[in-house]
């Protein structure tokens, strides 16, 4: 069974940072995948944020945290992945998913966790 289970989300004024965790189990048997960072914030869409294609070594991000969000796979623990958010602004609140699949389009019929919230004050 695939679990994946986010932790680090709270709350943060404008220009602060958090660092979101993401464990997956059960699936990183796969020599190739994409482990994805996406959030919803509430009345919108969701839209993908970061990911990185494990095996690979290719990073994504957004346009909108490029230079401020950095994904990364631990070196030690393989199985946890992290989203660095820096200089955070209230347009970044929303609930935050991570997620793990074939390819960046896969991710989305993918293993999903239950999100960690971010909000982030004026």
């Amino acid at each position: 069974e695939v679990q994946v289970v986010e932790s680090g989300g709270g709350s943060v004024q404008a220009g602060g940072s958090l660092m979101l965790s993401c464990t997956i189990s059960g699936y990183t048997y796969a020599k190739y995948y994409m482990v994805g960072w996406f959030r919803q914030a509430p009345g919108q869409q969701r839209e993908g944020v970061a990911g990185i294609f494990v095996g690979g070594g290719d990073l994504y991000y957004a346009d909108s945290v490029k230079g401020r969000f950095t994904i990364s796979q631990d070196s030690a623990k393989t199985t946890l992945y992290r989203l660095q958010m820096n200089s955070l602004q209230p347009e970044d609140t929303a609930m935050y998913y991570c997620a793990v699949g074939g390819s960046w389009s896969q991710l989305w019929a993918g293993y999903w966790g239950q999100g960690t919230q971010v909000n982030v004050s004026s």
